[in-house]
């Protein structure tokens, strides 16, 4: 859990180096979509044909979306792709963790964080170890740098943290109003912050993709409310409960 959680970070990174930040939060919008196809392929699980449906506003949104992307990049499109698969199958570990083993979310984050940082200090180091090196002597404001790269890693955890409490305690629907409103507020940040220019279509493409999100939310809600005798309650006893979230982690 804690390599593919690096592999999360890692592509997340470098998907915001190529595209803008409104751009790939809507890419991670796909997230319903690769965590079904996963854990029906791999995991064997059975869904409903309406889950089925509500993923295709879904897809459809960030397709238009890509078409009319002004700063479309196709290594950073990927990135942020690839970095769905990875948030997704971190949150199918993170929920047998929590569900299964009866773990909770700070002691999630505290056996997970030691291994992530041993994985990634070896590759920090020879990747950017003179780097930092170099830019240390050259930052013409490094307490400034500082604080920004520690307030970084403090925002990270709680955010961690309370992706793992919200998958602990909550309900599906309300880790998908919550990812809903992660994605606007992004959007809207990027433009009004950055300066990410949004066409007509790309707004048309992130609001389909949005309300295909929340349908998705209302019907795993609905279906989970089903008693275990509907014809549509998923085959598994504690497929009905699984949380299938919308975006991950970190930005």
């Amino acid at each position: 859990m804690s390599f593919i959680f690096c592999i999360n970070i890692v592509l997340g990174n470098v998907s915001l180096r190529y595209i803008p930040v409104s751009f790939m939060q809507t890419i991670k919008s796909f997230t319903p979509a690769t965590t079904v196809l996963l854990q029906w392929l791999i995991w064997k699980k059975y869904f409903d044909w309406q889950i089925w449906a509500s993923l295709i506003p879904i897809v459809g949104g960030i397709l238009l979306t890509s078409i009319t992307e002004l700063s479309f990049n196709m290594f950073g499109f990927c990135a942020a792709l690839f970095g769905c698969l990875a948030t997704s199958t971190k949150t199918i570990l993170a929920e047998s963790l929590l569900h299964g083993y009866k773990f909770d979310s700070i002691n999630t984050v505290y056996y997970m964080a030691p291994f992530a940082t041993m994985i990634l200090a070896v590759p920090a180091l020879l990747l950017e170890g003179s780097g930092v090196v170099a830019w240390l002597y050259t930052c013409p404001s490094l307490p400034s740098s500082l604080i920004i790269i520690f307030g970084s890693g403090v925002l990270a955890f709680c955010l961690n943290f309370s992706i793992f409490y919200v998958i602990h305690s909550t309900t599906a629907v309300t880790f998908n109003v919550a990812g809903n409103l992660k994605v606007a507020v992004a959007v809207t940040c990027s433009w009004l912050i950055f300066r990410n220019p949004i066409s007509m279509m790309n707004s048309v493409g992130c609001s389909i993709t949005l309300v295909g999100c929340t349908f998705y939310g209302y019907v795993r809600h609905k279906l989970s409310s089903q008693s275990p005798g509907t014809p549509h309650t998923p085959r598994t006893p504690r497929s009905k409960m699984e949380l299938l979230p919308l975006v991950s982690d970190k930005v």
